[in-house]
């Protein structure tokens, strides 16, 4: 069965790490009454440190195994390695997910790959840690020339030292969407869990994926979130799930009108030019520190040997995306004009700092 193409949205949700046996009965149990398709759940859980919980590993498979007696749900978890891949055949999972730190390793990609070839099960790819959309497509061609047709891509997010992001894992969108249009005939799923790391996001981002046409969206779900042995502030109980999915806006496909279309390039849009503007300001605060820098050493602000290779760089970089040279140059002089700027007014600030020579 082709588990991530049969409906759309479809909705993964699960726990982060499965515990014990009656807290997988627990859930299973929940979903009965909400409209899930696949359990998630993880039964090895690579932790940054040691000393954290990292799964109950063979002993999970086995819950997991019997949760087939009291749920039709299929179930999915993440594997890192060929042995992983080979107990999960073994206890009969439906699919498996790769994840983050794995996809960056495409000699584990393939190995996992390999290990899978043959065999009926669903695979889902999520993103690596670093904003790589090659790396992230190149595990995704593994698995197809592999021949697995039941093949789907995660979005969870990338990891950031922006340390005034509002997300654990920041989305930067233009990523995935640029992966959808690489690949128009495999699912992407928005991990909005990892993306978030805290529960009050979830529901401004899984909106936000089903806004940009993603396929479907993956959510921790754990009966007790706060005693959670693992991600306790990104899981959700069933309740808050069931409520997330009630109020989600599912937009309709797109018809042939122009309308339609009109509106989905829009909604993309907007998500790249938040990006842009986003970008746009780290590289503003940079220029401040630059500016700084230039004071305490008594330097110029303008340096026109650095702003002659600015212009011929940029220019070039523009040709080979299709921007003309025209356009790359009035957009740069816009963007070293506020440079030049924001370097006097820090200028001005510290020499009104000093103290006045007698």
């Amino acid at each position: 069965m082709n588990y991530f193409s049969s409906k759309k949205p479809y909705f993964i949700a699960g726990p982060c790490g499965a515990e014990d046996e009656l807290q997988l009965q627990n859930i299973a149990n929940s979903f009965k009454h909400i409209a899930i398709d696949m359990i998630r759940a993880g039964v090895w859980k690579p932790r940054s440190k040691p000393g954290h919980f990292e799964g109950r590993g063979e002993e999970a498979l086995k819950w997991l195994s019997q949760l087939k007696n009291i749920s039709s749900l299929p179930i999915c978890i993440e594997v890192a390695n060929k042995e992983q891949v080979e107990l999960a055949l073994k206890y009969g999972i439906d699919a498996i997910w790769i994840g983050a730190r794995t996809t960056v390793n495409p000699f584990i990609v393939q190995e996992i790959a390999d290990a899978v070839k043959g065999n009926q099960v669903g695979v889902l790819v999520k993103n690596p840690i670093n904003p790589d959309i090659e790396l992230w497509s190149g595990a995704l061609e593994r698995f197809s020339n592999a021949g697995i047709d039941n093949l789907a891509a995660i979005h969870r997010g990338f990891s950031s030292y922006d340390t005034m992001s509002i997300y654990r894992n920041k989305p930067n969108w233009a990523i995935p969407i640029e992966l959808k249009r690489r690949y128009k005939d495999i699912p992407i799923f928005c991990d909005a869990s990892h993306i978030c790391g805290n529960r009050e996001l979830i529901p401004m981002v899984s909106q936000r994926a089903l806004d940009l046409d993603f396929d479907g969206l993956m959510i921790e779900t754990h009966p007790n979130p706060d005693q959670a042995l693992s991600d306790a502030k990104q899981q959700l109980t069933p309740d808050q799930l069931s409520q997330l999915l009630s109020h989600l806006i599912i937009r309709k496909p797109l018809s042939n009108s122009s309308a339609d279309e009109i509106e989905q390039i829009r909604q993309i849009l907007d998500s790249m030019d938040a990006e842009v503007v986003d970008l746009i300001g780290k590289r503003m605060e940079l220029v401040a520190k630059l500016g700084k820098i230039k004071g305490d050493n008594n330097m110029p602000i303008y340096q026109a040997d650095r702003w002659r290779e600015i212009v011929k760089s940029r220019t070039n970089w523009g040709e080979k995306n299709g921007l003309d040279a025209e356009f790359m140059l009035n957009l740069f002089e816009l963007i070293h004009d506020k440079s030049i700027k924001t370097q006097i007014h820090i200028l001005n600030e510290l020499a009104q700092d000093r103290p006045a020579e007698k």
